[in-house]
């Protein structure tokens, strides 16, 4: 093993190499991405390291959308908040679901019962219907499990209600411990609701707001409950058809993906389709608001799915994700919460 005076200086020698080859082109982009995002590197070797990894970034993005002008794909890709890091520090950051809780255990969870020959709209958008709130951000807390069961919770008691009421993530991340949900470390949305059940309903985001940490004790207030479940639904893993019909019939579905690509993490626009064939890894949650099954030769069928990376990820915290093949394996831990 090298003695540690070596290893830093080949620590330097490396940062050195990479700040004389930054673009110094990209100066000024630099900075207004930093500005942007607020980033601050505490010493100036950080800081080129930064702008290597960021930069590497902006060429594949920049490579990527020149190849979809050629129509060689079905989306775009732009510079987001991730910027500085690399595929693994991001995978490592928001790897946050965990779906192998203990499904198959649930009391009350129904598995959806799909139609033979459903007679389905051609396209469906929750969010034009009321039944979706605004786009959120998880920071750097591993709890999109949370912020997926919120969503569909709150479709659902919009559905019953027409109040469209802003759920608490918080709330899961601190009381769904003993489901076996481990807050910033991941869960999963059926332990989530299986949560709301037994204490018989969630607060209000106002009244139990969001800080992304994981260790609170629970808080939850009986008497400022907003909504309760008496069970939850679930698809039979990979049945996209069946999805297909139960985000018409039901509305919003908390749903797992596989968000590992450097394509998904800087999705920009247009309809997504993962860059490899292969078993999915589902390793991130959202919730499917919507779909569009009408083929054309200038777009592809697609889900419409939110995000909880910010308005600064994809197309203002949305995706467009291609339909019909289980991409990204969307359709293999899909559930939804029962009023």
């Amino acid at each position: 093993m090298l003695p540690v005076s070596v290893l830093a200086l080949t620590f330097l020698v490396s940062l050195q190499t990479l700040s004389t080859a930054l673009d110094t082109t990209l100066e000024a982009t630099w900075r207004d991405w930093k500005a942007t995002h607020g980033k601050e590197y505490a010493q100036e070797e950080e800081e080129s390291y930064r702008r290597a990894v960021w930069e590497g970034n902006f060429q594949m993005i920049q490579s990527h959308n020149s190849q979809a002008d050629q129509g060689k794909h079905t989306y775009k890709l732009g510079m987001n908040h991730f910027g500085d890091l690399t595929n693994e520090e991001i995978n490592k950051k928001l790897y946050c679901l965990l779906p192998d809780l203990g499904l198959a255990t649930q009391k009350n969870m129904v598995l959806f019962k799909s139609s033979k020959n459903p007679k389905l709209l051609p396209g469906v958008d929750w969010r034009a219907k009321g039944f979706v709130t605004e786009v959120k951000d998880q920071g750097s807390c591993g709890s999109c499990w949370s912020f997926s069961a919120t969503g569909a919770l709150e479709g659902m008691h919009f559905k019953k209600t027409k109040k469209l009421i802003s759920l608490s993530e918080q709330n899961l991340i601190d009381c769904s411990k003993d489901k076996g949900n481990t807050g910033c470390q991941g869960g999963d949305m059926p332990q989530a609701f299986a949560s709301v059940h037994e204490l018989e309903g969630i607060n209000s985001e106002e009244s139990y707001p969001y800080d992304g940490k994981d260790d609170y004790s629970c808080r939850y207030e009986p008497e400022n409950a907003i909504t309760k479940c008496s069970s939850m639904g679930t698809i039979l893993a990979g049945d996209e058809k069946a999805l297909l019909e139960a985000v018409a019939t039901v509305g919003p579905i908390s749903v797992g993906v596989d968000a590992q690509s450097s394509g998904f993490q800087f999705y920009k626009s247009g309809v997504y389709k993962n860059p490899w064939s292969g078993d999915p890894h589902i390793n991130h949650a959202m919730l499917l608001v919507g779909y569009n099954s009408t083929n054309s030769t200038k777009s592809p069928k697609y889900w419409i799915l939110k995000n909880s990376w910010s308005r600064f990820w994809g197309d203002n915290g949305y995706m467009l994700l291609e339909e019909g093949s289980n991409q990204c394996g969307i359709a293999n831990d899909a559930s939804y919460p029962i009023a």
